[in-house]
């Protein structure tokens, strides 16, 4: 050994968050990106923030949600006493006198539960509220990662059960929208622009249901031999098309549930009538 040498000094600790171990690289800066990697990001705060904003809003407001024979699905099934009589609508009075806020806050935790334990949104206020991370190649500001395997994102693993509840309150839905083709008299046969905000609504709304993960693998997994299963193979190849679309379709199915409660506030507060076409 050659004498008068030094050892090598040791690298310094990268700077910024994440996780470390002798085992990856030693990158002093957070990142290398130079785009805009924060923009997809913040986007993705803001709209999750704006409609849990207003979808609290309107779930606390207890007021506006049905307008002859609209009603809005943020009040759908209306499980209270309290609830605004609708004929021939929903009404389950499961719960007695006793409850005396929104009925709503009642139903919203099934559709709520599915989407916040959904994959997509996992990603999605993963990284746009926690930054855990916040993009790809971006470090985390936490020192270590743990995943969902501690309190409380362990419950994320019963998105399949949350799964089972959004196709039973789908299908309440799709109800409500065969209700919209009467009139303000309850009669069947017409139709107003309500009908196809509601329309569009329920066919982002299963759209976006059967694109599941879970619904995925009930439809075709487990299975060793497609050949012997082969009305499941096709349903199988149904949902994994539309799987590859599951994030436009969980924003889209966003959007028009907020749009059809908004639309069910406008004509019931009087804002405008509804417009039929026959």
């Amino acid at each position: 050994m050659a004498t008068g040498t030094q050892p090598p000094a040791a690298e310094p600790r990268p700077r910024g968050g994440g996780v470390h171990t002798p085992t990856r690289a030693a990158i002093r800066a957070p990142h290398l990106r130079t785009d805009r990697w924060w923009l997809a990001p913040a986007a993705t705060a803001a709209g999750l923030l704006a409609f849990v904003v207003y979808s609290t809003w309107r779930a606390f407001a207890n007021a506006d949600y049905y307008a002859a024979p609209y009603v809005s699905p943020f009040y759908s099934p209306c499980l209270a006493e309290n609830c605004e009589p609708m004929h021939g609508g929903p009404n389950w009075e499961l719960f007695g006198t006793w409850w005396g806020i929104s009925p709503a806050v009642l139903i919203l935790i099934f559709p709520l539960g599915f989407r916040l334990t959904c994959y997509y949104y996992r990603k999605a206020y993963y990284r746009g509220f926690w930054a855990s991370p916040p993009a790809c190649a971006v470090a985390e500001p936490h020192k270590k990662y743990t995943g969902e395997t501690r309190f409380p994102l362990v419950l994320q693993n019963i998105h399949r059960y949350f799964f089972y509840a959004a196709l039973l309150v789908a299908g309440i839905l799709t109800y409500d929208t065969v209700l919209a083709f009467r009139d303000e008299h309850y009669s069947f046969g017409h139709m107003g622009l309500g009908t196809l905000v509601f329309l569009a609504n329920i066919v982002l709304i299963w759209a976006y249901t059967l694109s599941c993960h879970s619904c995925r693998h009930i439809v075709g997994g487990k299975l060793k031999h497609f050949s012997r299963h082969p009305v499941r193979y096709r349903m199988w190849q149904l949902v994994g098309r539309l799987n590859a679309r599951h994030m436009q379709l969980a924003w889209a199915s966003l959007v028009s549930v907020a749009l059809a409660d908004f639309y069910v506030y406008l004509v019931a507060s009087g804002v405008f009538d509804d417009p039929r076409f026959f």
